[in-house]
């Protein structure tokens, strides 16, 4: 019998691949607990409800430990027995910063989806690793926009387009059904380096925070980043207004005396659109 994770997972990924006609996708995984519960899922969603799914799984490896060839092999291991395409990147470049090795991540998997004409990229993000993010965009100073970025969907361009299935589970679910399937979870020692900063939020700030301040941190962040987007969004939508109405016909300009009659946070806005067009237009 299917646990309450499982069916809700099955319910919410077949609505999507219905709803988008999905024959193919590609599931960028890291060799986590997360990642191997996703590969679990997907596995039995594909035998349950969709055999002819393309499924292809790609990992990419930044070489930061010396076993990392070791954590290939039981990749390997795992993906051997659903029979599945599995691609392996290994990143020669020594990097160190969290956001740099991202930005490399993104970059392969979406070359790749182009290259190989895939429309979406699973990734295994969980409610946890939403709060976590969220902490971090805090603490350097984002905006709203920058707030809200983490969502279940992210489109990168016209062709790929990101999906993330389990944001709805936090990682204790996740963990807790790995263990009731006697999932071979990998223990990737770069989790406890703290000079990561992501793993001194997530070992030492977030236990704190739910210890002393609010047992259900998790929620409660989320619930905060759903209102955020409503108001993000409403924000966007008038700037993208304003940008249509106040935008030269025939040049690359805006009509300054519409744009500063509006309230300073529209006016930051359709300049930020203002330029990404431009950027766009010149790197085309």
């Amino acid at each position: 019998m299917n646990t309450y994770i499982q069916n809700k997972f099955n319910q919410k990924f077949h609505i999507f691949v219905s709803k988008h006609k999905l024959q193919a996708i590609l599931i960028a995984i890291s060799g986590g607990q997360d990642s191997i519960c996703l590969i679990r899922l997907i596995e039995d969603f594909q035998q349950k409800y969709n055999k002819k799914l393309e499924i292809t799984y790609i990992y990419i490896d930044h070489q930061w430990t010396q076993n990392s060839q070791q954590q290939i092999k039981h990749l390997i291991n795992i993906i051997k027995k659903t029979t599945k395409k599995f691609i392996i990147y290994q990143v020669n470049q020594a990097v160190n910063s969290e956001l740099k090795a991202r930005e490399i991540r993104y970059n392969i998997l979406i070359k790749y989806s182009i290259k190989y004409k895939y429309q979406y990229i699973m990734t295994a993000h969980t409610q946890t690793d939403k709060t976590e993010t969220f902490l971090q965009h805090i603490i350097r100073g984002t905006s709203l926009n920058g707030l809200t970025s983490f969502n279940e969907y992210r489109k990168f361009n016209h062709k790929v387009q990101l999906y993330r299935p389990l944001l709805d589970f936090k990682r204790t679910d996740i963990k807790w059904l790995c263990r009731k399937l006697h999932l071979p979870i990998w223990s990737d020692i770069t989790n406890y380096n703290y000079k990561i900063n992501r793993n001194r939020l997530r070992h030492e700030l977030i236990p704190y925070i739910h210890k002393y301040f609010n047992s259900n941190i998790d929620k409660r962040i989320n619930d905060f980043l759903i209102n955020s987007k409503m108001e993000n969004e409403y924000v966007t939508q008038n700037a993208i207004k304003l940008y249509l109405y106040s935008r030269h016909k025939t040049n690359i300009a805006l009509n300054y005396n519409l744009i500063y009659r509006q309230h300073i946070a529209l006016q930051i806005r359709t300049l930020q659109i203002f330029f990404f067009i431009i950027q766009n237009r010149i790197l085309i």
